[in-house]
């Protein structure tokens, strides 16, 4: 359908030329000219942003002169002007975890819409959606050739209802496509095959006009598409429907943090190592709620695939995104990767005329500035359990001795600091790790067997350099006859198939296959938490032994119970160091001086002995990652193979809701839903149901892996006769909100505060026993008690997860009351109906000695404003009462109106009833 532009905008429409085609544009240069303000200094990040309110100035949109103007105020003010705007991208990205709820719920909106006598198919995306089927597919074989086609076919066998459901959704639904299972990661295949960098459309005059490509998405990760100058970032999945239903994202002028690379990389050192540092130096300086650009000389030496790394990890580092600009590179990876020569062309050509273009001359205002030599990375890892926590590869081993030393509860920082001083040379410290032997083996596990280690995920597979990288480390060391350690559970899951393809044409996947890494599936897997069950007689060592045991995968993500509930500490690392740590089997082992094993002549053998040269590498980059490798593997993107194409579904304009279904139902938000909202209601009563500490991630609120049989959720699965092997995980289950209420605050690993020393989803009931959350909940609501939670600093960080806050609100939880929130979280928490609140004047939960015993007040909301302080009354268990000042994070305007619809798309479908 055609784009629809704004109407008071003939001073900034221009005219381009292109290879002898014209087409309009927006023109920033003619928006300083006409008098807006002086655009010229602003970060292309912003620009993109400026160009958006450009093109939708006037005609219904919201954009009012003065918000183009306050962009010139901004480079005014040094980077700063947080002014309210609307912005619409340019399209949404799905993928399944996240995109079966989206769709379940526009399915319950067709239903809720003729309830309030409107018609159902107003329900339809309005700008393009992709939704690529990724987060399914489970390692459950591994390490053997048949692995791949074992595991498509569970994922078929575990996943089928779910199928059936967005198969009807791509029928029943304008503007969405579905690319079906075993493609490719969303993020992969948006930044190798759906981004254009610069977009194209006719409008609704009829004219095609050039604008820049802008997406949101249903994960955070959505981010990596700025590494080929595409603005992008995550938001939840209720935030998203609102957006492809024609609803602006209320957002404010961020700040923008210019992060200048000098240098370039030196030899021994990949991208990996390179992002895990900016991890640690963003999170350092603190980024959440801004852009984040990267400029200067060292972009001249970083290839693309380096970049979309860095832009891949943005959530980690905590912005909103992480932006680079269109340039020479950015014209050559769009060749590389088979764009059609015409878009390369008007890329160029846009981005030059208007000011996106980045050279030697590129210079503009950032509010503030850090900067980075490239020459001084060196090889790191990241773990045990936060994507910050950098350690460079030669105090690895030291550095995981002192995570079982906490662990254990030893002080080694005592004999550490015994060591360092001057004096007699001291007694070496007792090395704290613990072993256990393995039934039926004849070895032992201890603390450090790396019992999982995995290439995965699109942060690192879509960069050539280091799946090159990895192929020749396991190249060299099959050839001098290592092999993986046999406890060791490998695999191989590249974010499309283009990997496999150029992998195989460099003769390297057959040297991968030998030391274990075989094809397991194209999708996430152990990124996601999909790495499947380890041998049952290690997980059994583990858990007799207490044992800390390690993972090591080239993910972004390593939060505590996500990757396996046999693993305590997950290590971030590169594909080629995943191989390495294979090979050793132990984090115990010093990969900078210790052998990795020993050659067919017992000779030792260590990382420098096999670790391939960046000529090496780059000569088989540039020899085998091909155009017609790329124009060849997207070719039927969105066909699917023989099983996608036999999956049946019906043609019906709203969904038969399958009574029986325990992956489908129909969810209970619009039930009983009047066609006009309410006020906002003061939280009266209130009892804590989690008080939480700092880093509360999503994963910890809503886990996306498996689960057992003793948890509510498997409880409901047993009762309806399903049995524990086709349980899947929480995530391939949130189409139904039975699962996922039973899974909120469930994660293995989360404490509760109001528990001694409890891990996993338990709380106190109405009658001060412990019981698990969901049962608390459940009796708390039947008794009338509204629910807060409490929580530290940096609460929700992590994934977009829009069930973290649907399963909150459906806990019966009216407010969260934290130090400090992640955007997405918050978000998506205001879009549910749930008031997000954040201490002030120093309070936190543990100032205010909290237990869980207490009844929570919060007063004034009927009338309050975006960002307002209110007074919060804390009656303790013995009577006694202190009065707290929070701030309420509603932030805009149109989120009062969200909170008093009961929730974003309550909001949505009621106008839409009304129109």
């Amino acid at each position: 359908m055609p784009i629809t532009v704004g109407q008071d905008t003939a001073k900034t429409r221009k005219t381009l030329s292109v290879n002898g085609k014209s087409i309009s544009y927006y023109s920033i240069p003619a928006a300083t000219d006409a008098g807006y303000g002086d655009f010229t200094k602003l970060p292309a990040a912003l620009k993109v942003v400026l160009e958006n309110l450009l093109r939708f100035e006037d005609g219904g949109f919201s954009v009012s002169t003065d918000d183009i103007k306050a962009f010139g105020d901004w480079a005014k003010n040094g980077g700063k002007n947080p002014r309210e705007i609307a912005y619409r991208p340019a399209r949404v990205l799905m993928q399944d975890f996240t995109g079966v709820p989206a769709v379940v719920d526009l399915a319950a909106m067709r239903d809720g819409i003729k309830t309030l006598g409107g018609d159902a198919n107003k329900i339809n995306p309005l700008v393009p959606v992709d939704l690529v089927i990724d987060h399914s597919v489970m390692i459950d074989e591994f390490g053997n050739p048949r692995a791949f086609q074992m595991n498509v076919d569970r994922e078929y066998e575990r996943n089928m209802e779910r199928y059936q459901f967005l198969k009807w959704g791509q029928g029943a639904f304008n503007n969405f496509r579905v690319v079906p299972p075993g493609t490719g990661i969303c993020h992969q295949v948006n930044l190798e095959y759906l981004a254009q960098t610069v977009w194209s459309d006719v409008d609704q005059n009829g004219e095609e006009v050039a604008y820049p490509d802008t997406l949101v998405g249903t994960d955070s990760h959505t981010t990596m598409v700025n590494g080929a100058a595409v603005l992008g970032w995550g938001v939840g999945g209720i935030e998203a429907e609102a957006a492809m239903l024609g609803q602006p994202i209320s957002m404010l002028i961020p700040e923008v943090v210019g992060f200048e690379l000098t240098g370039e990389m030196v030899e021994g050192t990949t991208g990996t190592d390179l992002v895990l540092k900016v991890v640690e130096m963003l999170r350092e300086l603190g980024v959440v709620g801004k852009f984040v650009e990267f400029y200067g000389s060292g972009l001249d030496n970083l290839p693309l695939a380096d970049r979309a790394t860095i832009a891949n990890m943005a959530p980690e580092y905590g912005a909103t995104c992480g932006f680079f600009p269109i340039d020479k590179e950015t014209i050559r990876y769009l060749r590389n990767t088979g764009r059609d020569e015409d878009r390369i062309a008007l890329v160029e050509a846009y981005a030059k005329e208007n000011g996106f273009w980045r050279d030697e001359t590129y210079a503009p205002i950032y509010t503030e500035t850090l900067s980075l030599d490239m020459g001084t990375i060196v090889p790191a890892i990241s773990g045990p359990k936060r994507p910050q926590d950098y350690v460079a590869l030669d105090g690895a081993a030291q550095a995981f001795k002192q995570v079982v030393s906490e662990y254990r509860g030893v002080d080694a920082s005592a004999n550490a600091a015994e060591m360092a001083s001057e004096g007699p040379a001291p007694t070496a410290p007792a090395d704290p790790c613990k072993s256990h032997p393995v039934k039926g083996e004849d070895f032992a596990l201890r603390d450090g067997s790396v019992v999982i280690a995995s290439i995965t995920s699109c942060t690192n597979t879509s960069n050539p350099y280091v799946m090159i990288g990895a192929g020749l480390v396991a190249k060299k060391a099959h050839e001098l006859g290592l092999n993986r350690k046999p406890w060791v559970k490998t695999s191989l899951a590249p974010g499309s198939q283009v990997v496999s393809a150029y992998l195989e044409a460099a003769g390297l996947q057959k040297h991968l296959d030998a030391i274990g890494f075989n094809l397991v599936g194209y999708g996430c897997t152990t990124c996601i938490g999909n790495s499947g069950p380890i041998q049952k007689e290690f997980s059994e060592a583990i858990a007799e032994g207490d044992l800390v045991a390690t993972s090591v995968l080239s993910g972004n993500r390593n939060f505590e119970g996500r990757i396996s509930p046999d693993v305590r500490a997950n290590y971030l690392a590169s594909p080629p160091l995943v191989v390495a740590y294979a090979l050793a089997g132990d984090m115990n082992v010093d990969l900078a001086r210790d052998p990795l094993g020993q050659d067919k002549d017992g000779n030792d053998v260590y990382l420098k002995d096999i670790w391939p040269t960046q000529k090496e590498i780059a000569d088989l980059v540039e020899a085998t990652v091909t155009r017609e490798a790329f124009q060849s593997k997207y070719a039927d993107v969105f066909k699917g193979d023989e099983k996608w194409q036999s999956v049946e579904t019906t043609e019906a304009e709203t969904y038969d809701w399958p009574a029986a279904s325990t992956y489908i139902q129909n969810p209970p938000y619009f039930q009983g839903m009047g066609p006009e909202p309410g006020k906002i209601q003061d939280v009266i009563g209130a009892k804590p149901l989690l008080i939480l500490g700092d880093m509360v991630t999503t994963d910890h609120i809503s886990p996306a892996g498996s689960f057992a049989t003793t948890t509510p959720a498997g409880k409901y699965l047993l009762d309806r006769q399903v049995q524990p092997r086709e349980f899947n995980s929480y995530g391939s289950r949130r189409g139904n909100h039975e699962i996922m209420m039973r899974g909120t605050f469930a994660n293995i690993r989360i404490k509760n505060e109001m528990l001694d020393g409890v891990e996993g989803g338990y709380t106190k009931g109405p009658d001060g026993a412990q019981t698990s959350v969901y049962e608390a909940s459940m009796a708390h609501q039947e008794a009338g008690t509204p629910l807060v939670v409490f929580g530290g600093e940096q609460y929700g960080a992590g994934s977009s997860r829009d069930w973290a806050a649907k399963g909150t609100a459906l806990l019966g939880v009216k407010a969260v009351i934290a130090e400090s929130f992640e955007r997405i979280h918050r978000s998506n928490l205001v879009g549910m109906g749930v008031i997000p609140f954040e201490f002030t004047g120093g309070d936190t939960r543990k100032s205010l000695k909290l237990t869980g015993d207490e009844t929570v007040d919060i007063r004034g909301l009927e009338t309050v404003t975006p960002l307002q302080e209110v007074e919060c009354d804390i009656t303790y268990g013995d009577g006694s009462k202190k009065t707290i000042t929070l701030k309420c994070r509603i932030d805009t305007a149109p989120e009062i109106e969200y909170i008093e619809n009961g929730g974003v798309l309550h909001y949505v479908l009621r106008n839409l009833a009304k129109s």
